[in-house]
């Protein structure tokens, strides 16, 4: 990919875009766009593109509006699509997920220069319901084919996502390649991951402990972005993006919370976990209507069950590898509590 391709990267003022938009600047592309929504606060990716003295155009805009797709994806090469819905509904998820996604690709088709787009998904993709604890989860693992009983809006606003891609991929002919982040960390972002436990009531139920989490660090994951873009003999496949070394919740919860200083978590271990999400499954499903299944088996085993992760499609054919590591990574993600309590 020529270092003056003209390259679109929507969410580009989120918490991973910013480190995108950095890591093509770094690497000496010079002919950025920057899609944000028009309430996006911008001062993190103005940082960025000051510091570098970087040119980057920014469009304003909502993937909602087919107008606003055309404007943002006129005369683009490449796509990276990191724009995502967090909606708590279904019919949210499908709009600000599934929606502005076919938006965007028929815009590209239509008003671009297609060469490939880059989506970027999410581990929430995978079933593994069906897997034994401390199996491998990769790329060949079944994915969710009923986000509606596991309850989650977020990872039906993914699986939706990434069906459009296929499907309008092969009608435009347009190559794509789709990255699968696991958990991204890093400093922008301080709350804890759902894989951790349920954060509630003001304390954190900690599930398990001893499960893995498939932690990236947020540059890694730029990195991975940034390669996918250019890189030749990846068309039409997916990719985990999991870091070489990760830790279990346990160890990130503790070292979290002796930054933050926040000791209210109470643990619960995962075979009650399953037992109690199982009984509150059974239960919504006799009592209908009388309490939502947002605690049940499918989730249960997504978040907290333990499997183990690799990248070993994304380190062979992508020719990707993490820069950095977990204790650094950890310690740059821990640094930001500590400048939060000398404010």
């Amino acid at each position: 990919m020529e270092k003056d391709s003209k390259i679109l990267i929507t969410g580009a003022s989120g918490f991973l875009g910013r480190f995108v938009v950095q890591r093509f600047i770094e690497e000496g592309y010079s002919n950025l766009r920057c899609f944000v929504r028009p309430s996006s606060r911008m001062e993190a990716l103005e940082a960025v593109v000051k510091q570098r003295g970087a040119h980057v155009e920014t469009v304003r805009g909502d993937l909602l509006s087919r107008e606003d797709c055309a404007r943002a994806a006129e005369g683009i090469e490449i796509v990276c699509h990191l724009a995502a819905g967090f909606d708590k509904s279904f019919a949210g998820a499908f709009m600000n997920s599934a929606l502005t996604t076919r938006n965007l690709f028929e815009a590209f088709a239509e008003r671009g220069k297609p060469r490939r787009f880059v989506n970027v998904s999410s581990f929430a993709v995978y079933s593994n319901l069906g897997m034994r604890r401390g199996a491998i989860l990769d790329e060949e693992c079944p994915l969710e084919s009923e986000p509606q009983l596991r309850f989650d809006a977020y990872g039906f606003g993914k699986l939706e996502q990434e069906k459009i891609v296929r499907e309008l991929g092969a009608a435009h002919r347009i190559p794509y390649v789709i990255l699968r982040p696991g958990t991204v960390y890093g400093p922008g972002k301080t709350g804890l991951t759902g894989r951790i436990g349920i954060d509630t009531f003001g304390f954190m139920i900690h599930i398990g402990g001893s499960n893995q989490l498939p932690l990236t660090y947020v540059e890694n994951c730029a990195d991975a972005i940034v390669i996918a873009a250019g890189r030749d003999g990846v068309d039409g496949k997916a990719f985990n993006i999991v870091d070489d070394e990760t830790l279990t919740s346990r160890e990130f919860l503790n070292a979290w919370k002796q930054k933050t200083k926040r000791w209210f978590s109470f643990p619960l271990p995962y075979g009650l976990a399953w037992l109690l999400c199982s009984l509150w499954e059974d239960f919504s499903v006799r009592r209908k209507g009388q309490l939502p299944p947002a605690f049940n088996r499918r989730r249960c085993a997504a978040e907290w069950q333990g499997n183990r992760f690799v990248n070993k499609r994304a380190k062979e054919e992508l020719g990707w590898r993490p820069r950095v590591g977990v204790d650094e990574g950890m310690a740059r993600f821990l640094a930001q509590f500590d400048r939060k309590v000398s404010r």
